[in-house]
């Protein structure tokens, strides 16, 4: 499971011109890429560091200070361009892998306290943010 987390002051997810997601306060902003072999290990590891890693202002972390997460699916985090000009992306895993295992995460995040909003799996959407710092991390579950 591939996570980049950025800390941002605001962020939302429109769908078709709707807002579907959003934070209206300082938080972390996760997009999400689930490969073949991830599982329930991976969504209850990936879930707990988003929530207790120290982004935020004065190193705290979501968890200390209750700040909100909003979680987007992106496939796209296990593209690969190392060769040619078309990226594969064989590594991503088909959506009736990687839908659940996505809510699986967003499920597990609110489970350990999180108030989480949500992109829309597979749709086409518009994300706009506010990165504060700028502060955004790479995070794959081992």
């Amino acid at each position: 499971m591939r996570a980049v987390i950025q800390r941002v002051l605001s962020a939302s997810v429109r769908v078709d011109g709707e807002v579907v997601g959003e934070l209206g306060s300082p938080g972390l902003l996760v997009y999400l890429g689930v490969t073949h072999d991830d599982g329930p290990g991976e969504v209850a590891w990936t879930a707990r560091k988003i929530w207790d890693l120290r982004l935020l202002r004065e190193e705290t972390s979501a968890s200390d200070v209750g700040a909100p997460v909003l979680v987007v699916s992106q496939f796209t985090l296990y593209g690969d361009a190392r060769k040619g000009r078309r990226p594969t992306w064989q590594a991503a895993a088909p959506g009736p892998v990687s839908e659940p295992l996505y809510d699986a995460v967003c499920a597990e995040l609110e489970r350990l306290g999180a108030h989480v909003e949500h992109g829309r799996f597979g749709a086409d959407m518009r994300v706009e943010s506010v990165n504060d710092g700028p502060i955004t991390l790479v995070l794959d579950s081992p």
